[in-house]
């Protein structure tokens, strides 16, 4: 059950009315819901489309963001990103995996623990850490987009899980 009611967008602030008219197509309950705070709904929507650039592939970034939702518990999340993961090309093994913060690829098992360690410990990561993901062949530029990708994760996660908003069923 919904503890933060989605907002039409007749009924949303002005700054949120607006920016939920400016999308390409109707709102989904968690856009509807942030819309409560227009500023937590533009910061959203901007992260949103920022983190469309970043240089992972698609399956990868949707493998980084089932392990994150995993451990967050948002089940809205996890059925939007395994859809999204089947789309990409992933195997119902590949997002098992990815559940478990693993993957059958030894450079994207790597990846996908740094971003949990992001998640979950990011003081402790160390230069030797990042030295050993350089060996792997990820670049400073793939390092940083996972943080704003495993930030993206957190946000609409933990909003959901807030908010109360679960997957239709």
């Amino acid at each position: 059950m919904s503890r933060i009611p989605p907002l039409a967008p007749a009924a949303a602030p002005e700054k949120s009315r607006q920016l939920l008219e400016g999308l390409a197509g109707p709102a989904g309950p968690m856009v509807s819901a942030m819309a409560h705070s227009p500023a937590l709904l533009q910061g959203y929507l901007e992260l949103s489309r920022a983190i469309k650039r970043v240089k992972l592939p698609r399956a990868l970034g949707e493998k980084i963001s089932l392990a994150v939702q995993e451990w967050l518990g948002c089940a809205l999340c996890l059925d939007a990103h395994a859809e999204a993961g089947r789309g990409a090309g992933l195997s119902e093994l590949d997002i098992a995996l990815a559940r478990q913060a693993t993957a059958t690829d030894v450079r994207e098992a790597a990846l996908i623990g740094y971003a949990m360690r992001v998640l979950a410990e990011p003081a402790a990561i160390s230069e030797d850490d990042l030295a050993g993901l350089r060996e792997h062949g990820w670049s400073d530029r793939v390092l940083a987009d996972v943080v704003g990708l495993v930030s993206l994760n957190h946000l609409t996660g933990a909003f959901n899980l807030v908010a109360g908003l679960e997957p239709a069923r």
